[in-house]
């Protein structure tokens, strides 16, 4: 629906679609349709000449004079599993701190960081980095049962809203140390280590928790995926 409101001032579009049949009711201008899962549009990571294919096939529905245009992009890549979720783990270290594990994963996250032209996932939430502590503090009185005031959360953003993006950072900084650390580790070999070996996950967890039991099931699903 935005495609076609963009194009209306004259702007071509083209949409990565990964549900067809969305795609095929909301009827965009031009769409690709990548059969693969949520969080892979463009294949899976590290693999820049997949991708580009990928992004070629989309920039080529441009030669198409009128819409809407709807093509498959059918390359295989063995498609990678469903990223787990916390529900699908069970952790082993419900009690360790993750205000320790920020501070010790930290030099790997900005290693990885530097090396990687300062590209992240994190930076989605209005907090800082090296300000992530508070953001954790907070999150561990929520889980607590209190209703914590985070210095960095803007006035007008709901609470819900403040932890689901913070969350993203968390899980962002999280993953992308241990990707440093690991390097070879892919998929969910990162997703089972963060929701089984690390506190930060075991918060996150029970964060969702106490919104799923307060009714807001969408800010749960999004912060335990």
């Amino acid at each position: 629906m935005l495609a076609r409101a963009i194009e209306e001032q004259g702007l071509p579009t083209v949409t990565l679609a990964l549900i067809r049949e969305h795609a095929a009711r909301v009827k965009p201008p031009r769409a690709l349709w990548v059969p693969y899962p949520f969080g892979y549009a463009l294949g899976k990571a590290d693999d820049p000449a997949f991708q580009h294919r990928i992004i070629a096939a989309a920039l080529g529905l441009f030669a198409q004079p009128t819409g809407p245009v709807l093509a498959e992009f059918t390359e295989d890549i063995g498609a990678p599993a469903r990223m787990l979720q916390a529900s699908a783990t069970k952790t082993t270290v419900a009690d360790a701190d993750p205000l320790a594990e920020l501070t010790a994963l930290r030099g790997y996250y900005e290693r990885w960081v530097s090396e990687h032209g300062d590209r992240t996932m994190v930076g989605v939430s209005p907090v800082p980095q090296r300000r992530f502590r508070g953001l954790v503090k907070a999150m561990l009185d929520y889980a607590a049962g209190a209703s914590p005031e985070p210095e960095d959360k803007p006035a007008d953003m709901p609470l819900n809203r403040f932890f689901r993006l913070g969350a993203d950072d968390l899980k962002g900084f999280a993953l992308e140390a241990r990707m440093c650390q690991r390097p070879d580790d892919r998929d969910n070999a990162l997703y089972a280590w963060f929701w089984s070996e690390t506190g930060l996950g075991a918060l996150l967890a029970k964060v969702a928790a106490r919104m799923a039991g307060e009714g807001d099931e969408r800010s749960a699903q999004g912060i335990a995926r």
